[in-house]
């Protein structure tokens, strides 16, 4: 991997162990994160996209989570071999993480100042007066007026994308700033504050030079903010590229079905109903070797049952993995 990766998961599996049996999470998942670019961990709710946030955090639950097998290695470092002390250090400082509800994340007994202080207090050496200045100068980053005064407001006099907002300074909060993972960052936003807060996460990778971790199901949101897009089914990855590659050119199955069910202004003008992907979600507990998207797929043939296929390359950083890549690789989005 050339000197400008940041990150590289290799082979990763991630296994919860219930009373109903193994849930084969994420299933040898291999990416990169290269520094400064925004990556997009796309697919459906349940296909493994938060797992694998949560296995760079090293936040799986354990037990009844268990990391297989694999690395992740972070600025030359395998975060799957560190002790928790030296995960706990890199949490604040290196690697951030915004979560998908933040009402729930921020503390309702504390105020905005006080948490966003106590990040620096904690990794920081410094003062509670510095602390403090920090705070009010990441709100004032962050772009929420009246920062000095929003500093004494509790989580629930904040509307929910100033909330929002808080969650991305307090990700800010870091001496050396790394990777930035954002998880669902605009679910239960609106659109208009959807929109504020993408071009704020694109604006402040560029000031502060890092790296984002986007996941999402929202392929507008992707459109309008990553590098470089992986898409994921049950645990497995399917497809990747650029995100022009992965929008003019979609060529697994299961990303044309993604597209095809977005609104367009053709199918707008036709009165055409929008695409569904037929089938269900398979279940976890009881899935083969084969193709996971098998079920559901109108290509799929007895080979893809039996076993999940190996890489197609189509182009310089765009690859599928499908059986029938030369049959799907062509077709449009309708």
């Amino acid at each position: 991997m050339s000197d400008d990766t940041l990150l590289t998961m290799e082979n990763v599996n991630v296994h919860f162990h219930t009373r109903r049996g193994v849930v084969k999470a994420v299933r040898d998942l291999s990416l990169h994160i290269k520094k400064g670019e925004t990556l997009a961990l796309v697919g459906e709710s349940g296909c493994g996209k938060s797992v694998t946030a949560h296995t760079i955090n090293q936040l799986i639950p354990m037990p009844p989570g268990v990391i297989e097998s694999g690395s992740v290695i972070f600025r030359d470092r395998d975060l799957l071999k560190l002790p928790e002390k030296e995960i706990r250090k890199l949490r604040g400082t290196q690697i951030s993480m915004i979560f998908q509800e933040p009402m729930t994340s921020l503390n309702p007994v504390f105020k905005i100042g006080e948490q966003l202080a106590d990040v620096f207090l904690t990794h920081q050496k410094m003062t509670k007066k510095e602390a403090h200045a920090k705070a009010v100068e990441l709100l004032d980053l962050v772009k929420i007026p009246s920062p000095e005064k929003r500093a004494h407001d509790y989580p629930h006099q904040l509307s929910g994308g100033m909330r929002q907002r808080v969650m991305i300074a307090m990700a800010l909060a870091s001496p050396e700033p790394g990777l930035m993972i954002a998880d669902e960052p605009t679910t239960a936003l609106d659109v208009t504050i959807q929109a504020q807060i993408l071009d704020l996460l694109t604006d402040l990778k560029d000031k502060v030079d890092m790296s984002i971790l986007l996941i999402t199901h929202d392929m507008g949101v992707v459109a309008e903010t990553a590098d470089r897009v992986v898409v994921m089914y049950a645990g497995r990855k399917v497809e990747e590229g650029t995100v022009y590659q992965i929008f003019d050119n979609p060529s697994h199955p299961y990303t044309l079905g993604l597209l095809n069910s977005l609104p367009s202004n053709e199918k707008y003008a036709d009165h055409s109903r929008l695409e569904a992907i037929p089938g269900n979600v398979p279940d976890l507990l009881t899935l083969g070797d084969g193709c996971p998207f098998a079920n559901r797929c109108s290509w799929a043939d007895e080979a893809c049952e039996k076993s999940f296929p190996g890489i197609t390359e189509l182009d310089e950083g765009h690859s599928i993995w499908c059986h029938k890549s030369e049959e799907v690789k062509n077709r449009s989005v309708r």
